[in-house]
């Protein structure tokens, strides 16, 4: 198994070109790796082929997720910028309707979202354009909708915009700084927990580390031995590679669009290497 996982942030609307709009090319990232003759498949299933749980065929593979989990992800929007933006879910839609079904029959895209809505709120506020674009309302129908899933984000990604106090000691706007066992169960545990109401009767099973901040309490205490307990599988850092059986199941790599790559050529030599 080598099966790149590619990331992408719906926030990141710097313009209405390809380097500088995750939108823009999600979209187009479909169309090529369509034509590269490659599958799209659910990140589950990469996990659940890494823990012997399936024996899927997963041979020219490639897996999609988004972090976040702002409006942007489900809803075209407009920005105040940059205009009518496509949202990843619509850029899915629409990819199916022009190539039918059977182009991409697994077609998927994992969005790991932030729990808390008084975190989400603030988020909008200070670091979007205080449009309530960090709703929660579509989440149930991105669910159903069979085409993404939704997967634990943290509760408040540590934000910095978060300028009370963190419970525990915790140092707001870094998650290296979740490193003992009370500050990881409100940081994970509650976001799982929150989840888990939310979605009924689908849980959460993945983590994604804010940020891409992994540090060794996490990966390899407190997830390998509370991770399960709670309900996770896995867990998603960065790391620029492919996901293989010999990936660490707490730090599964991930390759992010504007930073690992910005260009369609760039992201053609990373998933024909």
């Amino acid at each position: 198994m080598q099966v790149p996982i590619l990331t992408y942030h719906g926030v990141n609307i710097a313009g209405n070109d390809y380097a500088g709009n995750d939108h823009v090319a999600f979209a187009a990232d479909l169309e090529l790796i369509h034509a590269l003759g490659l599958r799209i498949v659910p990140v589950q299933w990469v996990v659940d082929q890494l823990l012997g749980r399936a024996q899927r065929d997963l041979r020219r593979c490639v897996a999609l997720t988004c972090d976040d989990g702002s409006n942007f992800d489900y809803d075209d929007l407009d920005h105040p910028e940059h205009g009518r933006q496509l949202s990843f879910y619509n850029a899915l839609r629409r990819f199916r309707e022009r190539h039918g079904e059977r182009a991409q029959p697994d077609l998927h895209l994992t969005s790991f979202v932030i729990a808390d809505p008084v975190a989400r709120k603030r988020m909008d506020e200070q670091c979007l354009v205080g449009r309530d674009w960090m709703q929660s309302r579509w989440w149930r129908a991105a669910l159903d909708s069979g085409l993404v899933a939704i997967e634990n984000h943290s509760w408040d990604h540590n934000h910095p915009c978060l300028t009370d106090t963190g419970p525990h000691g915790l140092v707001r706007g870094d998650f290296h700084a979740v490193a003992n066992e009370a500050q990881a169960e409100f940081e994970i545990t509650q976001a799982q927990h929150f989840l888990a109401q939310q979605l009924a009767p689908r849980a959460p099973r993945l983590f994604c580390y804010p940020f891409g901040h992994v540090n060794d309490f996490l990966r390899a205490d407190w997830l390998p031995r509370r991770g399960p307990a709670v309900g996770l599988d896995a867990a998603f850092g960065d790391g620029a590679c492919r996901v293989t059986a010999r990936s660490d199941r707490w730090n599964l790599p991930r390759y992010i669009c504007g930073w690992h790559w910005r260009s369609p050529e760039a992201l053609n030599s990373i998933l024909t290497a």
